[in-house]
């Protein structure tokens, strides 16, 4: 049972207050969750405080309303998951979790399935595992490394957000890791060597910002670094533009931090298109704004690698399903905090897999050193995660937590695939 529920005010890699949650049962406590941005978190709206962000009404709905109510639910932490999940999105009542607030909500959802894991004496991965139903032998993601920034987390003048790096040619974490590394580090140099060093500050997600600003400029930085590194071949390339921060009156600006540079939809296909053939791609993420469904649907009939709906999705099984009728795209991001329970996030990876699609998760750019996905990825077996560049303490200890469960698995005598170039099929290994 639930004895005490707890919640503070900190800090993510922003510097915005998010939420922190502490539970103790009456067997153990749990670790600290914590909940990290998203469209329906509760703000403070109180200027004089951190501009308005402060989340003290969110840590006060925990603490004076979910807490109290949990304590006397009698629920089970490690076998009432989805009951508790239920029971909170019926104690807020609200379609976005408003009322609570989401940030509030998911903290106690996270901290509900780390002291479920911990009170059956298992790893988080294997009590997500059994919440979804999911099979062995486990399966180790591909980490997709942001090491190119742009868009709104960067100050350059490149419109596309995310330029990525996948090493599918090794065989586990680790090597994908020292790769992942080694790149990063090579590609700092190709920086220095085009542009001087006073271009290698980095982005909001640990990616540089080099003075670029078309797509194939970062792309071609991306190959000298895979060549100098000696990784030709085993290294692919992923994309997103973010591409509804761009959109507007039916049109993308490509150079809305500089100059207009405005496409149509059917212009900005024959980008990707030009790209995905000269570039090794094999995944695209929000390649079109969430509202251009006509654009996401003729563009997935031509597609031939990963389309990946993020703002199109938003982790919600009602936009999974209109998006499957309309045949917009063939693999959903996964956010948690978008939705804002663990039984609804796993609900909705569930469903992608239904429909063959792949599943990927992510990080906020606003990130803590909380390494749930780590145990989500693995616990889900979604073949491919992304917390972005290896720099920062907040997306490295993803990385880290992933090497973790991975000797940990092998440790145990227990077999563990990677999922290299099987990243988007996972699930089916």
């Amino acid at each position: 049972m639930i004895s005490s529920l707890h919640a503070a005010q900190r800090l993510d890699s922003r510097g915005n207050p998010t939420v922190q949650v502490e539970l103790t049962t009456e067997k153990v406590p749990s670790g600290a969750s914590t909940g990290t941005h998203e469209a329906v978190e509760l703000r403070d709206g109180d200027d004089s405080a951190y501009g308005g962000r402060g989340v003290k009404r969110a840590v006060s709905n925990i603490e004076n309303v979910i807490g109290p109510e949990l304590v006397m639910s009698d629920f089970r932490v490690d076998t009432d998951q989805k009951k508790i999940d239920h029971f909170l999105k019926a104690l807020d009542g609200t379609k976005n979790k408003a009322k609570l607030g989401a940030n509030a909500i998911l903290g106690v959802s996270m901290a509900c399935a780390r002291a479920g894991a911990a009170h059956s004496g298992v790893a988080l991965y294997e009590f997500i595992r059994r919440e979804a139903g999911g099979k062995k032998p486990f399966v180790i993601p591909v980490p997709f490394f942001n090491v190119i920034n742009g868009g709104v987390h960067s100050g350059n003048s490149m419109a596309f957000q995310e330029t990525m790096i996948a090493p599918i040619g090794v065989a586990s974490m680790a090597e994908a890791v020292q790769m992942g590394s080694e790149v990063y580090q090579h590609l700092k140099k190709v920086i220095v060597e085009n542009f001087g060093s006073a271009a290698i500050g980095i982005g909001d997600e640990g990616g540089f910002v080099p003075p670029i600003s078309e797509p194939h400029e970062a792309l071609d930085l991306l190959v000298q670094a895979v060549s100098s590194a000696g990784y030709s071949g085993k290294i692919k390339f992923a994309i997103d533009p973010a591409s509804s921060e761009f959109f507007r009156e039916g049109k993308y600006g490509l150079g809305f931090k500089k100059s207009p540079n405005i496409k149509t939809p059917k212009e900005l296909m024959v980008l990707y298109e030009s790209l995905l053939e000269k570039y090794p791609i094999i995944l695209l993420e929000d390649p079109f704004a969430e509202n251009d469904w006509d654009s996401w649907t003729e563009f997935n009939k031509v597609c031939l690698v990963e389309l990946v709906g993020d703002d199109l999705l938003v982790t919600n099984t009602e936009y999974v399903k209109m998006a499957r009728s309309k045949n917009a795209c063939n693999a959903m991001l996964l956010k948690i905090n978008q939705i804002g329970t663990i039984s609804e996030a796993i609900e909705a990876a569930n469903l992608a897999y239904s429909y063959n699609w792949g599943v990927f998760v992510s990080h906020r750019s606003g990130e803590t050193t909380d390494d749930f996905i780590a145990d989500l990825v693995v616990g889900l077996r979604t073949g491919h995660i992304k917390s972005d560049a290896p720099c920062r303490g907040e997306r490295i200890v993803k990385y880290n937590r992933l090497m973790d469960i991975e000797a940990e698995i092998l440790g145990d005598g227990e077999k563990c695939l990677f999922a290299g170039s099987q990243f988007k099929n996972a699930i089916k290994c």
